[in-house]
């Protein structure tokens, strides 16, 4: 039951109005990367209680998933990646993001959080290998933070 919950949270995070947090996509062949970072704040407190996350607005969650073309599937189909980056302020100090991976019913996930300060810019970068595949490929972003 928590499971569907958290994909029901985590597809609502998808959804949360810009500027608090936006989806986005990149294309790497026939991959698509997901990727979203928000204040865990914005998580219930059963859900972040069954995953392990502190429900903070000084804490932000990163959420990757990777979708492989299907020739008949409109969004692709989940597939397991090593997934391995980091993430640094503006200032270049390391934040510490280690991501864990979630498996439900038809999705698959790798979910990271880390401290933050009020408008504070994360810059993160990430190397992803989709299962099968030899070569990583990257992905990098940066997010501000409103806290207060």
């Amino acid at each position: 039951m928590l499971k569907k919950y958290f994909l029901a949270t985590a597809a609502l995070a998808f959804l949360l109005p810009l500027p608090a947090a936006a989806e986005q996509s990149q294309k790497f062949g026939d991959y698509t990367v997901h990727y979203i970072a928000f204040t865990t704040d914005q998580l219930t407190p059963e859900v972040a209680k069954y995953y392990q996350i502190p429900r903070s607005k000084n804490r932000v969650m990163v959420n990757i998933s990777v979708l492989r073309k299907e020739n008949d599937k409109t969004l692709g189909t989940p597939v397991r990646a090593k997934i391995v980056g980091e993430a640094k302020n503006l200032s270049e100090q390391l934040r510490e993001l280690k991501l864990r991976e979630i498996i439900e019913e038809n999705a698959i996930y790798y979910i990271g959080d880390t401290q933050i300060n009020n408008e504070e810019t994360l810059k993160y970068t990430f190397q992803i290998t989709p299962e099968g595949e030899a070569a990583p490929y990257k992905l990098s972003f940066q997010e501000q933070f409103y806290t207060e």
